[in-house]
């Protein structure tokens, strides 16, 4: 199956390989949940958390959506 999906993007089977797992390494470490602030970026994130989102056509609408499981 590898071989098969490989050859169907023409590469050989240790560049798909490769390429996949890079692809995977990423989302890794973009998907990380720990991250570090100074302590004036890290106020300034508090801030952000703690403010009321500006109203908005769409986030009314968002929030206005029945949802499927009513």
């Amino acid at each position: 199956m590898i071989d098969h999906a490989a050859e169907t993007l023409g590469k050989s089977r240790s560049d798909f390989m490769l390429e996949l797992a890079c692809r995977e390494a990423e989302a890794v470490l973009l998907d990380r949940r720990f991250f570090q602030l100074g302590e004036d970026a890290y106020q300034r994130f508090l801030e952000i958390l703690d403010a009321p989102p500006a109203p908005s056509e769409g986030l009314k609408r968002l929030l206005d959506a029945k949802t499927p499981w009513k």
